[in-house]
C-alpha cells in the first residue's frame, strides 16, 4: 500500500496534488553477499520508484557472491553493480520504514525503524544452483509480501 499525503501547500485551484512518500527498507544478513543483496534487488524491481532499498551485513564479506549475481541475471537484474556493505555504511540512511534481518541474530544491531522483521531464510552460498534459485524465489515472494504490507 502506498502512503499518500495531502499537503496544504499542494492545494491549487480547488484540487490537491498528491505526493507519494517512498518507503525506505534495509535488508541485513551476515555477509551482505547473497540474501540481503537479492532482497534489495527485488525491492527495487517490485517496488519501483515507491521504494528506496538498501542492504548491509553484520560481517560483510566485501564481495557479492557470483552465484547471487548469476541467479539474478537469470531474471534480468544486474547484481554485479552492487557492493557488499557494512551496517555502518547503512546508518547514514536511517531511519527506515522497515529493517529485515536474515540470519545475523544478535549480531544485527538495532537500527532506527518503524518495523523490524526477521526472515528465517537459509544462507544459500554453498547450495547448488537449483537450490540456490529456490532460496532466491523465496526471497522474491517475501519481498513482495513485505511491499504490500508497508
Amino acid at each position: 500500500m502506498t502512503n499518500i499525503r495531502k499537503r496544504p501547500a499542494d492545494h491549487i485551484g480547488g484540487s490537491f496534488k498528491f505526493t507519494c512518500m517512498k518507503k525506505k527498507i534495509l535488508f541485513v544478513c551476515v555477509e551482505n553477499s547473497n540474501r540481503s543483496q537479492m532482497s534489495e534487488a527485488f525491492a527495487k524491481i517490485l517496488g519501483g520508484e515507491n521504494v528506496v532499498a538498501y542492504s548491509a551485513g553484520s560481517k560483510p564479506s566485501g564481495v557479492v557472491n557470483p552465484k547471487a549475481i548469476a541467479a539474478m541475471k537469470e531474471l534480468g537484474y544486474d547484481l554485479s553493480k552492487h557492493e557488499s556493505k557494512s551496517l555502518r555504511d547503512a546508518e547514514q540512511f536511517a531511519p527506515f520504514d522497515a529493517v529485515v534481518t536474515m540470519g545475523c541474530g544478535d549480531a544485527c544491531p538495532w537500527m532506527p525503524a518503524k518495523k523490524f522483521i526477521d526472515w528465517e531464510i537459509p544462507d544459500p552460498k554453498n547450495l547448488p544452483p537449483d537450490e540456490f534459485n529456490r532460496v532466491r524465489d523465496e526471497i522474491k515472494t517475501k519481498v513482495a509480501e513485505l511491499l504490500s504490507s508497508i
